[in-house]
């Protein structure tokens, strides 16, 4: 198992957010945690990458005990953030934001990402290079959050609603590049709004509600569940 947590518990303050949490992602996997906003999806994800510190339960990666440690850390261990709204260095040129996340490499079993390969997968940014990120569209923006956290080489991705306030087109094609850095064989942990978009390219979904996995299963069982979607995921 790449990424496992174990029975989670997560507070802001004296507000406990996550309560005993627990969930798989397999190597090569697509999974999704859906749920309406405020149920502590992007809690998950900030406790996995250590912004936030779990108060007690485990977050494992490839079975070494990663939860209370650092952010850095964590990201030299191959976990790489795509955090919500984007979070660009707007002073700073497409190429700059790309450098500054390079990471050390602790496994050499694929081919590292490089700004050349970037720009293949991306070539919208390749013609932005010099521009800073300030004058980028939403949706480069977003292609270049997550191309930056590839620069890392990550074995894992953690997504943060990365079709929030997109346009149908674009939408498209963040959905696209999604699947195609899975095909590369990089994990990919997922929270988005959008269920039409999770549902087609999630393998396994987790649903949470008030800090807790409520349902777990496949995309189509979620589809074929009714009663779970008219609860937790229908406005």
């Amino acid at each position: 198992m790449l990424l496992e947590i174990i029975d989670l518990d997560t507070y802001y303050g004296e507000s406990h957010v996550l309560q005993g949490i627990s969930l798989t992602v397999d190597a090569g996997e697509i999974v999704c945690l859906l749920g309406r906003n405020g149920v502590g999806k992007t809690t998950t994800l900030r406790s996995i990458i250590g912004l936030v510190i779990p108060r007690s339960g485990s977050i494992l990666l490839d079975g070494l005990k990663i939860s209370g440690w650092p952010p850095y850390e964590i990201a030299n261990q191959g976990v790489g953030y795509v955090p919500e709204e984007r979070r660009i260095f707007p002073r700073l040129t497409v190429r700059e934001n790309l450098l500054i996340g390079i990471k050390p490499r602790k496994k050499k079993d694929r081919e590292s990402w490089t700004i050349e390969k970037i720009y293949d997968y991306f070539p919208g940014l390749k013609d932005r290079d010099r521009q800073k990120g300030a004058f980028l569209s939403g949706g480069e923006q977003q292609m270049l959050t997550m191309a930056r956290a590839l620069m890392g080489n990550p074995r894992i991705l953690l997504l943060d609603e990365p079709t929030e306030g997109l346009g149908p087109k674009i939408v498209e094609t963040v959905k696209k590049v999604i699947l195609d850095i899975h095909n590369l064989g990089t994990a990919i942990l997922l929270v988005e709004q959008n269920m039409k978009v999770a549902l087609k390219i999630a393998g396994r979904v987790y649903v949470m509600s008030k800090g807790t996995v409520v349902f777990q299963g496949t995309a189509r069982e979620v589809q074929e569940a009714y009663e779970i979607r008219q609860k937790y995921l229908e406005v």
